[in-house]
C-alpha cells in the first residue's frame, strides 16, 4: 500500500464555471483509521452537478466546501484497514466521500457492494443517487400513469434517462429533451422514448410543441432556462413538475427573474421540488428493484469516464456544459480483481 494519499482541495470559490486553477492537488500520509472507522482506497468517484452548489457560499440544503477543504463527492472504494467489525480489507463499499486517493469514513456511512454482482460504476449512476432521484421524484411527484405524457429534460443524463424508463414501464409516452442530434438518438433507438427534442434547434418551443399535441401531464425538470420556459405553456392541466435540478443556472452570478406563475393556480398544476436524501428509504427500494433490470440488461445507461483523480475538476466543467454523455465518473484507480 502507498503511503500517500492525494486530495483535490478547494482553492478558490469559482466565479461562474468552475476551472481547474479553483482547485489544489495536496499530498499526505495515507490516515489509520480510529475505532469504528474505515479506510478505502478509491475505486470511482462521482461527479454530479449538485457539486457547483457547494462551490458557492450562497446558503443551501447542504453546506458549502470551505477554501482548503477536501471537495466532497461519494465514491466506490476498496477497503484497505479497518476498525470496525461489519468490514474487512477487501471489501468494496459505497459511500466514502471526496475527491481523494484515500478517504476514512465511519462505518455506519458505507454500504458494502457485491464485487460482482454489477460493474462497481453501476452504483454511483444507475444504481445509485442518480437512478434513485430519478425514482424518487416519479415515485412521490411525477406519478405517470397509462397513456400521459411525461417530459424529461436532459433526458440522456444520468437522472433523466432512468426517469424515462421509469416512466415508460408505467406506460405513458415519453418525450425527451436533450442537446444534440446523438445524444437525441440515443434517447429514442437504446432508451425507447417515443420521440426526443433537441434543445439546440432554432424554435424550441413549437419544437416541443409538435412532439407533445396532447400537452405535457408530467415535467421531470433537470435543467430550467430556455427549456423550462418551452415546456410550461404545455402544461396540462392537473400536471405535475418534479423539480430535480436547474443546471442551465448553476454557473450564473446572479439568479434570473424566475417564470410567471399565474397559470398554476388556474391549471392546479404540482410543482414540487425534492432532494434525494429527504427520503433515504428510497436507496435500497430502487436498488432492489433496478437491480434485476441491470442484470437483465432491460434498464439501459450509459457512462462518460475520465481517467485519473487530478481531472476531477475538469470532469465537473464538462458536466456543467453539458458535454458529458450519461453518468459522469473519474477512474480514480482499478477495479479490485
Amino acid at each position: 500500500m502507498t503511503d500517500v494519499r492525494r486530495s483535490v482541495v478547494l482553492r478558490h470559490r469559482p466565479t461562474g464555471a468552475p476551472r481547474k486553477h479553483d482547485f489544489q492537488l495536496i499530498e499526505d500520509d495515507v490516515p489509520t483509521p480510529a475505532p469504528g472507522e474505515v479506510l478505502t482506497r478509491t475505486i470511482w468517484l462521482s461527479i454530479d452537478p449538485y457539486m457547483r452548489g457547494r462551490l458557492s457560499d450562497r446558503p443551501s440544503y447542504a453546506p458549502s466546501v470551505q477554501i482548503g477543504e477536501v471537495m466532497t463527492g461519494e465514491t466506490i472504494g476498496e477497503v484497505i484497514d479497518s476498525a470496525d467489525p461489519a468490514f474487512a480489507p477487501g471489501d468494496v463499499v459505497r459511500g466514502s466521500r471526496g475527491w481523494q486517493t484515500h478517504s476514512i469514513s465511519k462505518a455506519a456511512a458505507l454500504t458494502k457492494l457485491e464485487k460482482h454482482a454489477a460493474p462497481l460504476s453501476a452504483h454511483l449512476g444507475v444504481l445509485g443517487m442518480p437512478g434513485t432521484t430519478a425514482y424518487s421524484g416519479m415515485k412521490d411527484i411525477g406519478q405517470p400513469k397509462a397513456g400521459e405524457t411525461v417530459v424529461i429534460s436532459a433526458a440522456s443524463g444520468a437522472v433523466g434517462s432512468v426517469a424515462g424508463q421509469i416512466a415508460k414501464r408505467a406506460g405513458a409516452r415519453v418525450v425527451g429533451i436533450a442537446g444534440g442530434p446523438d445524444k437525441c438518438l440515443w434517447v429514442q433507438e437504446t432508451l425507447h422514448f417515443d420521440d426526443c427534442v433537441d434543445h439546440r434547434l432554432p424554435n424550441l418551443p413549437q419544437a416541443l410543441a409538435d412532439a407533445c399535441p396532447k400537452g405535457i401531464d408530467v415535467y421531470f425538470e433537470n435543467v430550467g432556462g430556455a427549456v423550462q420556459a418551452a415546456v410550461f405553456p404545455l402544461l396540462n392541466f392537473f400536471s405535475r413538475v418534479v423539480m430535480c435540478g436547474m443546471v442551465a443556472q448553476y454557473n450564473d452570478r446572479e439568479l434570473a427573474p424566475g417564470p410567471n406563475l399565474g397559470f398554476v393556480v388556474g391549471k392546479r398544476v404540482r410543482i414540487e421540488g425534492m432532494i434525494v436524501s429527504d427520503k433515504p428509504e428510497r436507496f435500497a427500494e430502487w436498488r432492489a428493484l433496478a437491480s434485476p433490470w441491470v442484470k437483465d440488461g432491460s434498464l439501459h445507461y450509459r457512462e462518460t469516464v475520465i481517467d485519473g483523480l487530478e481531472n476531477a475538476p475538469e470532469a465537473l466543467a464538462l458536466l456543467l456544459r453539458g458535454e458529458n454523455f450519461g453518468k459522469m465518473l473519474v477512474r480514480v484507480d482499478q477495479d479490485p480483481a
